[in-house]
């Protein structure tokens, strides 16, 4: 059987789990040719992991992308470099043939998404986005309860996103902390989430209003906590004792991947999360409307006391609620990111007569709730699953899901509605799956609840 060839470009902490699929997991069908960074010290560091699991892939520097397509022949471009220059290679891979995988967010600005709409036209090639929460079970539930009309047509929605003061804090320390990086917290984070409702609803937003501000990770909070000898990085902070600092020479991941390679890029991973230099907001509000007339009220916090969301549904035969508790971590700080925790995850159905019930939950173990094993089966696996829930996305569900962050974005900015086809046109469509239609009779018996049976996707 003929494998596929991969490279990949930005070996960062998210680049890890893409690597080794590629090259161990996956080896049967995948492989992986070349290997690209900015940084030539976790170049280096990432050609010694996949050496370790089996590969051996070529190095090449950022300046050398062109040269590696032209050498090694891949057959798709992973793409998990820094979000805002995401299309730099998107777009490139697809002009040289290559077919692309890219992390979330697609991108980080209207414009750089409508060069990526552009290529994929005009080039013909593939774009994944890799949206793993679609794939973890607790959220593909709420899609097949959502399915099957178990709340009937969905009129609106409260969607509220926690991210606690320890995952929360860092991004405020990293790359994410400046917008012409990241996009914010409303492109970087919110990506994830505005995805999940565009997929539950198999709809698309239209308009959106927003404000935002950073009230927390500023310098008057640290003066409040008395940390007043703060230094711009971690790494040489006086303040030992702060509940925020990041210790990366304590950390094996850390220290390997960023505070032994600053030599080469002169990026600093720790970064004092209260400095004046961080203009991204830690407190966004949101309304967004949908092509299908549901309407969305949702916020995102970075300083909560847990992690996790509650979400509800509100539909013509009753409400859909939804809440989960994950676990926190840092990113590549060696820890699960966001495993799904059982204690406090909860799916409750409350018809509009019949007594309310718990639906008992999916779950999995992993990252992103078991979400990241699935989509790596999905993405390079001989034979997926057929997948009644479309749960696989391209550029179009990358675009609308960016869309409403950076509608999110320039509202706060201007304090106007923005309309989600004034940023990019010619996006087309979604492959959602099928919804109740709305023309289905509504009766005062809703029956007894609805048994949906899990089934290994």
């Amino acid at each position: 059987m003929t494998r596929r060839r991969y490279a990949q470009i930005g070996l960062g902490g998210r680049s890890r789990m893409y690597t080794h699929a590629v090259v161990e997991e996956y080896a049967e069908t995948s492989e992986m040719v070349a290997l690209c960074d900015i940084n030539e010290g976790r170049l280096e560091l990432a050609l010694e992991s996949a050496l370790g699991w089996g590969g051996d892939p070529k190095g090449y520097l950022a300046h050398q992308f062109d040269r590696m397509i032209g050498e090694t022949r891949p057959d798709t471009i992973i793409v998990t470099t820094k979000d805002c220059f995401h299309d730099i290679y998107i777009v490139r891979a697809m002009e040289l043939g290559c077919d692309v995988i890219t992390e979330k967010p697609m991108t980080t600005d209207a414009t750089k998404a409508q060069r990526i709409i552009d290529a994929v036209r005009r080039s013909g090639k593939r774009c994944r986005v890799t949206f793993n929460y679609r794939y973890s079970p607790p959220r593909t539930q709420m899609k097949a309860l959502l399915m099957a009309g178990v709340i009937g047509d969905i009129l609106s929605l409260d969607f509220h996103w926690l991210l606690d003061i320890r995952h929360g804090a860092d991004y405020f320390r990293r790359w994410h902390r400046n917008k012409e990086n990241s996009g914010g917290l409303m492109v970087h984070k919110a990506t994830h989430h505005f995805d999940l409702i565009n997929w539950w609803l198999s709809s698309v937003p239209e308009t959106v209003v927003a404000q935002g501000q950073r009230r927390f990770y500023t310098p008057k909070t640290a003066d409040r906590y008395g940390l007043t000898n703060r230094t711009e990085r971690c790494h040489t902070c006086p303040e030992t004792a702060c509940r925020f600092r990041l210790d990366m020479a304590a950390n094996e991941g850390l220290k390997a991947l960023y505070l032994d390679n600053e030599v080469y890029d002169g990026y600093f991973r720790d970064r004092c999360v209260f400095s004046e230099l961080i203009d991204i907001e830690d407190t966004m509000n949101v309304l967004v409307s949908y092509a299908s007339g549901a309407k969305m009220s949702y916020s995102l916090n970075a300083f909560s006391p847990w992690e996790g969301y509650v979400v509800a549904l509100n539909g013509t035969k009753g409400r859909l609620e939804h809440t989960t508790v994950e676990s926190s971590y840092i990113n590549a700080d060696g820890s699960v990111p966001g495993q799904t925790l059982e204690r406090g995850t909860r799916i409750r159905v409350i018809p509009h007569f019949g007594p309310s019930y718990d639906v008992p939950v999916w779950t999995s173990q992993g990252g992103h709730g078991g979400g990241d094993s699935r989509i790596l089966e999905d993405l390079f696996s001989k034979d997926p699953p057929a997948d009644p829930y479309l749960r696989a996305a391209d550029q179009r569900g990358g675009a609308y899901s960016i869309l409403t962050g950076i509608a999110a974005n320039r509202s706060i900015a201007t304090g106007q509605i923005v309309r989600i086809d004034d940023l990019v046109h010619g996006i087309g469509m979604p492959d959602y799956p099928p919804m109740p239609t709305g023309n289905e009779p509504l009766s005062f018996d809703q029956g007894p609840p609805i048994d949906i049976v899990q089934t290994e996707l």
